[in-house]
């Protein structure tokens, strides 16, 4: 059994340096492509600015306005040790992580370091929407990146704070379930 897989390892690691070895010529510039066919972000051309309301974290919006009606993709990198606070999203949000390990946890009780859970690069999530949750990137570890895309508008809703949501809804439900005033 062990020569099989031997054997199968080498032959897939000669058929990939035999594709390798098969491209021939240059290979073409990002400048040749039709910008009217694709728009290309490089990661070097990424302008990240502070994300409103979210200290330790930046954000960039790839496409769309995630404050508008209408789909919408953004990164936000979270700075180790920081963490948004309980909040909640009108519409379900589709979380990919690009690098690093994101941290995130439910419900209203925020307390990062001991209730998050980590999600390595390559993990992908859905917020719910009216679902109270935070994430961030927890303190010893390196920054975390993620891709968020929706559809709008994607505001946030705290649910601690000077701008908590005050009243019945998402915020107190989940205060409630917590054991929390």
């Amino acid at each position: 059994m062990q020569k099989t897989i031997i054997a199968v390892l080498a032959l897939a690691a000669s058929a990939g340096i035999g594709y390798a070895a098969g491209v021939s010529g240059p290979i073409p510039d990002l400048s040749t492509l039709n910008p009217a066919a694709i728009k290309v972000t490089l990661p070097e051309n990424i302008n990240w600015k502070p994300a409103a309301g979210l200290e330790g974290t930046d954000t960039y919006t790839l496409f769309g306005d995630a404050g508008k009606p209408g789909f919408y993709i953004v990164l936000n990198r979270f700075h180790p040790g920081y963490f948004s606070h309980p909040h909640y999203h009108a519409n379900d949000r589709y979380v990919m992580v690009l690098d690093g390990t994101w941290w995130a946890a439910t419900g209203a009780k925020d307390d990062p370091e001991n209730l998050t859970v980590p999600m390595k690069a390559g993990t992908f999530a859905i917020h719910k929407g009216m679902e109270v949750h935070y994430d961030g990137a927890r303190a010893g570890d390196k920054e975390a990146i993620v891709m968020i895309f929706g559809n709008g508008p994607g505001t946030r809703h705290e649910c601690t704070g000077p701008t908590a949501e005050q009243g019945p809804g998402p915020c107190a439900d989940a205060r409630k379930a917590a054991g929390l005033p």
